[in-house]
């Protein structure tokens, strides 16, 4: 307990030297204020010394710091404890003082003396070093196959060309290389897609199996999900309409 108790000099406390620690602080600790109340004590003034009452109602108000200090740390520890196994961004900074970002899956979390580490990747970061925490889904989306924007198309059977579109086949773990393509409940044989990086191809001669008007166009890639696109593509078929089919006659028994 003498160590929490400084010198007096002229009815003032004197600061007590400490090489190894000048870094000025805005908050008071519980031990801070543990010093300055076991100081006081000590110090008094012997002919007006403070009441019972005094001390009691200053000892309510450092259980009271202690208390808030250690509600704070429990919700620090619990906050952490809930990230892993979640996706997160930290802010930190290289050898260089540079400020960068690292994202990664918070694998544990290492609570040693009161401070709070997330460890990501093989490496350990404070807790003060959180900068945002990613849902899972929404990397996933960002990976997965898509088609951005709406997608118009035109199909002439009165000269006929082959249709090519742009999509977005994935990446990472969840990139696809093939697809399949549903018109109108009709699935398009697979010889007659032609896929090029990102570049879908389908041939003239499936197109024109369809009589004209506007057909909504459904592509399911062969990622790990089988992402499906159902109202991305939309193909207006013009020309000649086929001839109707002459009725067959029935046959006389």
């Amino acid at each position: 307990m003498s160590e929490l108790i400084q010198p007096v000099s002229g009815g003032k406390v004197e600061p007590k030297k400490n090489s190894a620690d000048n870094t000025p602080t805005s908050s008071l600790g519980k031990d801070a204020f543990l010093q300055l109340l076991v100081t006081q004590m000590k110090y008094q003034d012997p002919l007006n010394p403070n009441t019972d009452t005094q001390f009691v109602a200053q000892l309510a108000t450092f259980s009271q710091l202690e208390q808030l200090q250690n509600l704070g740390q429990t919700s620090t520890n619990t906050q952490a404890f809930s990230l892993v196994g979640r996706d997160v961004v930290v802010k930190t900074t290289n050898s260089s003082g540079e400020l960068i970002y690292k994202q990664g899956k918070v694998d544990y979390v290492n609570v040693t003396k009161g401070k709070v580490q997330l460890s990501i990747n093989g490496n350990n970061y404070s807790m003060d070093d959180l900068y945002q925490v990613i849902d899972s889904y929404f990397l996933i989306l960002q990976d997965i196959p898509n088609i951005r924007e709406k997608i118009n198309l035109e199909f002439d059977r009165d000269e006929p060309k082959d249709v090519t579109f742009q999509v977005n086949m994935g990446k990472g773990d969840y990139v696809a290389d093939n697809v399949a393509i549903v018109i109108k409940g009709k699935v398009i044989e697979e010889k007659h897609i032609k896929v090029e990086g990102n570049k879908i191809t389908i041939s003239k001669e499936a197109l024109a199996e369809f009589e004209p008007g506007i057909y909504n166009a459904t592509i399911v890639f062969n990622d790990p999900l089988y992402t499906t696109v159902a109202d991305k593509i939309a193909i207006n078929i013009k020309g000649t309409p086929s001839e109707p089919k002459e009725p067959e006659e029935p046959k006389e028994p």
